[in-house]
Order: structure tokens, then C-alpha cells, then sequence
């Protein structure tokens, strides 16, 4: 038996719990969790903005040590340190065939399965198939990737999305080259990623907006060059710092229809807008014909950073051994299992970066 968050079902409050976590089968291993982010993404499945079967056990962002493995299993062994992959490729898909592994059909398959049971027999589901939001999991071998030396176990949690979210959202996505101009909406745990992937990119001006102005300090110490308040005004504002041009890339970390509009009209004629952010199927985005001639510009989604996990990893390792990357600078909370709730308000109501549940 080992403690969970459980989300019973949609919209339903979280319950801390023990469940009973089977041995790993042929193909599984079994981590004990070190730490795990709360991402925006968890309170989008547990309002039904995302679905996935429940009831789960949610957190998809985590890093700990492997306790065994099953029959079959030869990349890790016990006592490895791993960081959780949410999104393994399949390698035989359309998407993979093409090599965008981040837009594998079959990713999310686990999520559907049946991985523990709660006290009284309950069937369990692992929410973004590796359940991150407990003690222990056990997972497919797909979900787990070795750790490269140096990387501090709790910190390297954040590597498994929104790192690998922000930095993929930079250098795959959006492609930024050095001396480009940036704009990075949505300074939470993504949106600080995003910014020092920028820095590490070599962009010459880096503003971050947001709505709340407490987060002005976190932003600059990411790498923001400028910060903006959002209004009504943030496109003019950011035009104004780029020589009224606009800026030659913006990232979208929030998922609403209006921040997106924003970021679009940010850009220079001929700019890029990346769009990180999840929204639900409301938040419409319009343009007319003419303006899309006339800007010139190019709007792309953005899917777990555009990243191959495996191959990205090691090149993260490196920015955090070399202190181009300072993970626990996106961490403005520490808190225990039955601090998530608390963790999903501070979200909704913009506070803070990145709160991480470390056991």
C-alpha cells in the first residue's frame, strides 16, 4: 500500500489515500517518486477540460529511483535514478514514422488502463499513464528514462514536461535564433522554462508577460529583459519595446483565446507565434483573410515541446551541469501530497511558478 492523490472523478475533489500498487508485470518497473510537479495540465484533467478515465491517480511530471523491475526489462535496474516520460512513442505510427515522436497516436494508450486499486477493490487508472501523484508507481518501461549525473534527483522532476516543454517550445518549436526578439505570455512553471530556454537561445530581448505584477522578480531572474503587466495594451507595449516592430517570436503559455490573439498580434510582419498553452474547446481564435495576408505571420501548436524525451534529456543535463539552466528557479513551492488542492487554486488564481510535491 502506498499514499495517492485520487481523483475520483470529474470535477471531484482529490483524496489522499492508500492503494494497494501491484509488483511490476513483463515490461513494467516500479519508481519510488522522489518528487512530482503539479502542472496545469493535472487541473485540466481533474476539471474535464482533458479526459481521461477515472477513477486516476493524476501527476505526469515526477523523477525518482527505480525499486525492480519486471520480466523483459533490461534499460533500467533497481536503484537507477529515472526521470518519468508521460508521452512514450510507440515507433510505429504515422506521427512516429515521420519522427514527430511528440505526436505519437498511441501515447496515451496506458492511461486507459487498470495500474492499482484503492483500499476497498476500486479499480485505479494512471492518470497520463504514469500516476506521479503517489509515494510509488509502476509504470511501462516506455515511461522511464535514466537520469544523467548531476542532475539533482527532486529538481530533475521539472525535466519531465515543463522543461522539456519550455526549451522543446524555443529550440524545436519556434526555432529562435540567436538576436531574435521574444515575448513569453503566462509566467508560471512553463512560461519561466521558456524564458531561460530563451536565454540559453541567445535572444537578444526577452519580455515576459503576465497578469500578475508579483512575478516580475521570477520572470527577470529566468532571463526576462522586460516585463508587461497584461492589458488591453500588451501588444502595443511590446511593439514599443522592439522598435515599434513587434517581436520576432512569441510563446503562448496560458491556453485562452484572448492571450493567444495578443501573442499573435506581437509578432513582427513575418514573426512566429507558438502556442503552448491548453485551452478548452471554448476559447475560440479568429482572424479575418486580409490580415493573415497581410502580417504574414505563422501561428503553430506546440505538443510537449515538439521533444524526442529520450534525445532531449541529455542535452537538458547538460545546460544544468553547466548552470545554463537552473531548475529549482521555476519551484516557488515545496508541499507535501495533500498540498495539491492549495497548488491548483494558486494556479487559477495566477500566483507563483511551479509547486513541487517532494516525498
Amino acid at each position: 500500500m502506498v499514499r495517492a492523490a485520487v481523483l475520483p472523478a470529474v470535477g471531484a475533489p482529490l483524496e489522499i489515500a492508500d492503494i494497494d500498487l501491484p509488483e511490476p508485470g513483463p515490461g513494467q518497473v516500479r519508481v519510488r517518486l522522489a518528487a512530482a510537479g503539479v502542472c496545469h495540465s493535472d487541473l485540466s484533467l481533474s476539471d474535464g477540460t482533458m479526459r481521461v478515465p477515472v477513477p486516476a491517480v493524476l501527476g505526469h511530471e515526477g523523477a525518482g529511483t527505480v525499486v525492480s523491475v519486471g520480466e523483459g526489462v533490461a534499460g533500467v535496474a533497481p536503484g537507477d535514478r529515472v526521470v518519468l516520460n508521460w508521452a512514450p512513442s510507440c515507433g510505429s505510427c504515422h506521427a512516429c514514422g515521420l519522427g514527430e515522436v511528440w505526436l505519437c497516436a498511441n501515447a496515451l494508450n496506458g492511461s486507459a488502463d487498470v495500474y492499482a486499486r484503492t483500499a476497498d477493490g476500486t479499480d485505479l487508472h494512471p492518470g497520463l499513464n504514469v500516476a506521479a501523484f503517489a509515494e510509488e508507481t509502476v509504470v511501462a518501461a516506455s515511461c522511464v528514462l535514466p537520469l544523467p549525473d548531476g542532475v539533482p534527483l527532486v529538481d530533475a522532476a521539472l525535466l519531465g514536461c515543463a522543461v522539456l516543454t519550455g526549451y522543446g517550445a524555443i529550440h524545436h518549436a519556434a526555432r529562435v535564433r540567436p538576436g531574435e526578439t521574444v515575448a513569453v505570455f503566462g509566467v508560471g512553471g512553463v512560461g519561466l522554462a521558456t524564458l531561460q530556454a530563451a536565454r540559453i537561445a541567445g535572444a537578444s530581448t526577452v519580455v515576459a508577460v503576465d497578469v500578475s505584477p508579483e512575478k516580475e522578480e521570477l520572470a527577470r531572474a529566468a532571463g526576462a529583459t522586460a516585463y508587461v503587466v497584461a492589458s488591453e495594451q500588451t501588444a502595443r507595449e511590446i511593439r514599443g519595446l522592439t522598435g515599434k516592430q513587434g517581436v520576432d517570436v512569441a510563446v503562448e503559455c496560458v491556453g485562452r483565446a484572448v492571450t493567444i490573439r495578443t501573442a499573435w498580434e506581437s509578432t513582427r510582419r513575418g514573426g512566429r507565434t507558438t502556442v503552448v498553452g491548453i485551452g478548452g474547446k471554448d476559447q475560440q481564435v479568429t482572424f479575418n483573410a486580409l490580415e493573415l495576408f497581410h502580417w504574414g505571420r505563422t501561428l503553430s501548436g506546440c505538443v510537449y515541446g515538439n521533444a524526442n524525451p529520450a534525445e532531449d534529456l541529455p542535452v537538458l543535463a547538460d545546460h544544468v551541469r553547466a548552470g545554463r539552466l537552473d531548475l529549482s528557479a521555476l519551484v516557488t513551492d515545496h508541499i507535501a501530497l495533500d498540498g495539491i488542492p492549495a497548488a491548483f487554486e494558486n494556479m487559477l488564481a495566477g500566483k507563483g511558478g511551479r509547486s513541487l510535491v517532494v516525498f
